[in-house]
């Protein structure tokens, strides 16, 4: 029996993984799919909000003020990229300023420090690419940007080594109360075979799903919306058009279509915001994308969308009481929510993991080890050593001479560390989410079949068994001579 089984391998379910690796525990986490970070975590903003869009008091302020304050130690600790680029929410000539002086309130009571309202004369000098029509901002230091790829994957490597075990391609089907704890019956979506896992305490970091897993055990039921929401990533050469996260005035809906940099030089659109019935929504739409140029300029002018590289969708766990919902289910004890993790549920997920673990400490009376590992190293990128020093390492590990992706320059020998890591990748996507091979502009057109083959290689598995993401999205079906 384990002590604690967490659901769910997002950004939430590892964050929270990691901060109970510090204990003496025997821990586990169930996820799905077939990599951590493959829900809602590998597709939103990848912004770190400074916290003063949420309600005063409610756990969204609370949790993403001190997640923002995480970051600086988190970053050095765990080698995830991130930057305070400081964000700026903008108001135009036909909309009320005053909901830029309410957003200025909620920051003071929420804690967030350094916010102001700057002048259209300021802004300009800030960003010189603001549009037309707006007239001031609120401007936020704490602002920031992240890879959520590699935060998730961090958090996640890091449980891993510090103890905790990770089946994935195991899909919950169903949970049930017993007098010890918890069954929690799946099924491997591979092999198709059921196992069986038993645990005293069960974490709910299930996303969109963790409704249904709640109503399995609890009267109080809860109630999820899938909201989705559209981007547009463009080129590197659009990547300087702004320097800041700028944001529109917020609305129900959420914080509106924002224009950002990313942490790797690109330039990011979106996102729509449109509730949906079906949790595996994730195709986009011809209206959406189209709406998002259209609505982008209203914050920032000539944005270029015409270096469009690719588009996708996520989506957000919108629940009904418009906060997180985090604790122990009053009628299930040992059942611990971590639901309606939406916005700013990125921001807030280094404090979501403290919160929960120290919860889970106190309900098991867990000790702490005395030889757990804080730190973690990413993927070591060539590109980032001197002329010197990418000699050496190449004259060492030749692999790390051999350019696979051409556009993002990523070598074998960080496809071959993604493989071997804790962790590691067994899909063209696990591969592209760690190294970013196949993310620059050609869209893994040329290094596709290349880290196919390394896969096959070094993980001594069949072409033909080679997915994309999981599942039945296999890349190669047949020979040519037999189709």
């Amino acid at each position: 029996m384990y002590d604690v089984a967490i659901i769910g391998a997002g950004v939430i379910g590892s964050s929270i993984a990691r901060e109970l690796s510090r204990y003496q525990a025997n821990i586990c986490v169930i996820e799905r799919e077939e990599d951590v970070c493959n829900g809602t975590s590998k597709a939103n903003s990848a912004i770190i909000h400074a916290g003063f869009d949420a309600k005063p008091d409610s756990l969204k302020a609370k949790l993403n003020v001190r997640g923002n304050e995480l970051m600086d130690g988190l970053s050095k600790e765990l080698d995830i990229p991130f930057k305070r680029n400081g964000s700026l929410v903008v108001c135009t000539k036909d909309q009320d300023r005053a909901g830029l002086d309410e957003l200025l309130e909620k920051a003071a009571v929420n804690g967030v420090p350094g916010c102001r309202i700057v002048e259209r004369e300021e802004l300009v000098k800030m960003e010189p690419n603001v549009a037309d029509d707006v007239t001031c901002a609120l401007y936020a230091p704490t602002g920031g940007i992240v890879c959520p790829f590699h935060m998730t994957m961090a958090f996640a490597e890091n449980a891993c080594v510090n103890g905790v075990s990770f089946f994935l391609n195991t899909e919950v089907k169903h949970i049930e109360k017993t007098e010890n704890g918890y069954t929690i019956k799946t099924l491997h979506t591979d092999s198709n075979e059921e196992e069986i896992f038993e645990a005293k305490v069960v974490i709910n970091a299930a996303g969109v799903y963790a409704d249904e897993l709640n109503n399995m055990v609890s009267e109080n039921k809860l109630h999820i919306t899938a909201r989705k929401g559209e981007y547009c990533l463009l080129d590197k050469d659009a990547g300087t058009h702004v320097t800041h996260t700028i944001f529109q005035l917020p609305s129900k809906m959420g914080k509106g279509v924002l224009v950002t940099p990313t942490v790797h030089g690109n330039l990011l659109v979106g996102p729509t915001a449109l509730d949906v019935e079906d949790k595996e929504s994730l195709n986009t739409t011809g209206a959406g994308l189209g709406s998002l140029s259209m609505t982008s300029a209203l914050s920032v002018k000539n944005v270029p969308m015409r270096q469009v590289i690719t588009s996708f969708a996520g989506l957000r766990a919108h629940e009904d009481g418009n906060d997180f919902v985090i604790g122990e289910a009053a009628d299930a004890k040992g059942f611990i929510n971590v639901a309606g993790i939406e916005s700013p549920g990125l921001s807030s997920a280094p404090a979501i993991g403290e919160m929960v673990a120290e919860l889970v400490k106190d309900m098991l009376s867990l000790a702490e080890k005395d030889n757990f590992i804080a730190t973690r190293k990413g993927i070591l990128h060539p590109e980032e050593l001197s002329l010197e020093e990418r000699n050496e390492l190449i004259k060492n590990q030749p692999a790390y001479g051999n350019i696979i992706c051409r556009c993002e320059m990523i070598s074998e020998g960080e496809i071959l560390d993604a493989i071997h890591r804790p962790l590691g990748a067994r899909s063209l996507d696990a591969v592209k989410r760690r190294t970013r091979a196949g993310m620059g502009r050609c869209q893994a057109g040329f290094c596709s079949p290349r880290t196919m083959e390394i896969l096959e290689r070094e993980l001594k598995m069949s072409m033909f068994d080679i997915t994309k993401n999981g599942a039945a999205s296999n890349i190669a079906i047949g020979l040519n001579k037999e189709i």
